[in-house]
């Protein structure tokens, strides 16, 4: 007998946890140890214990989750723009670039605000966290103008790795390097999300950064958009990013 197409089958506690957007999956992993969520009114700290979304009730320090919607979206992000949804310093950031609908999701890894390109939000925390875990080997694609014209050894370096004041970097992949007058532009491709990470690569080499755009993340392209234009992810998107 063909099983019935309306079986449901639950999701694990902590991805459960994490769907609501309201954290990650490993915050959520920390508040289901420290016995902060509450599966129908009791403690539960069993990470594989099944949640029936439509029947079980969560909650995480006594507030109550609620299972929205997942949503996904591609910005652009423009330089001078905080990759935050708030900014102590009163910043302009992401979310003023987004209708207010969209004002609970969140940005997904890092873009520093001198900085430009393709930054994903969701209120998906199980994506989120394969998106930026360094167990899923997310590459992320960058194009890149720098001062001067660095030699074939320097993009050897960055590609086999700079020694930083936060230990050596990861390989890298260089491509499409062209050189103009006292520029030089190339795309580098990284599986890491440090801080300033290839401003820092490039400072070190001796050739600073005069732009930066990210313009990939796996297969999410920043293409067609423009500074400030966002887009919801295709539904071709949306399954990579929660199959990696």
């Amino acid at each position: 007998m063909a099983q019935s197409k309306n079986k449901k089958v639950g999701l694990r506690l902590n991805k459960a946890v994490a769907s609501t957007g309201v954290m990650s999956r490993r915050q959520a992993d920390e508040a289901i140890q420290a016995g902060l969520v509450k599966v129908n009114g009791v403690v539960c700290t069993e990470f594989n214990r099944l949640i029936d979304v439509d029947r079980d009730h969560l909650t995480v320090d006594g507030k109550q989750l609620g299972f929205k919607k997942k949503l996904y979206v591609a910005l652009y992000k423009p330089k001078g723009i905080v990759a935050t949804r708030s900014d102590e310093l009163g910043r302009k950031n992401v979310l003023d670039l987004l209708p207010k609908s969209l004002d609970h999701l969140k940005p997904v890894g890092r873009l520093d605000r001198d900085s430009e390109g393709l930054l994903i939000m969701t209120n998906d925390g199980d994506a989120a966290f394969r998106l930026t875990h360094p167990s899923k080997t997310v590459w992320k694609k960058y194009q890149v103008t720098v001062k001067g014209i660095p030699d074939d050894a320097v993009f050897d370096d960055l590609q086999n790795g700079i020694e930083l004041d936060d230990g050596w970097t990861l390989p890298a992949r260089i491509a499409d390097i062209h050189d103009r007058q006292d520029r030089t532009s190339f795309h580098i491709s990284i599986c890491e999300g440090r801080n300033r990470q290839i401003r820092r690569m490039c400072e070190q080499v001796g050739h600073p950064v005069i732009r930066l755009v990210r313009v990939a993340i796996g297969r999410l392209q920043l293409k067609p958009m423009g500074p400030g234009e966002w887009r919801y992810l295709s539904p071709k998107e949306i399954e990579w990013c929660c199959h990696l």
